[in-house]
């Protein structure tokens, strides 16, 4: 069977938070990559209001396999009471990239 791949993202409203849970995850190979975007306009429902907010967003290049880790790592890691950490698998891609996103999150 193939090996599944995901992206993952979360976003955190400074870009000093979102290089600190890119770092980590990178650094405990729990992501090959991790990449900022920012800064983002956000509108969401919060407690019952409608909010805007600047954001920054962090793109995560890992595996299926490694999901729950970083997802629990980011939450442990995350200032925002409820973060968004959203998994979109990723359906084909360049085999030599895929193969260097394994090696880099294999323990």
């Amino acid at each position: 069977m193939a090996e599944a791949y995901v992206q993952v993202t979360t976003s955190t409203d400074s870009r000093h938070e979102a290089a600190e849970i890119a770092r980590f995850a990178v650094t405990e190979r729990l992501a090959a990559a991790a990449q900022l975007v920012g800064p983002i306009a956000s509108t969401y429902w919060w407690e019952g209001e409608i909010e805007t907010a600047e954001e920054w967003m962090v793109v995560f290049k890992t595996t299926a396999e490694r999901f729950e880790a970083l997802a629990g790592r980011i939450a442990e890691r995350h200032s925002y009471d409820t973060p968004e950490i959203i998994a979109t698998p990723v359906v084909a891609g360049s085999a030599d990239y895929l193969a260097w996103v394994r090696e880099q999150t294999t323990l």
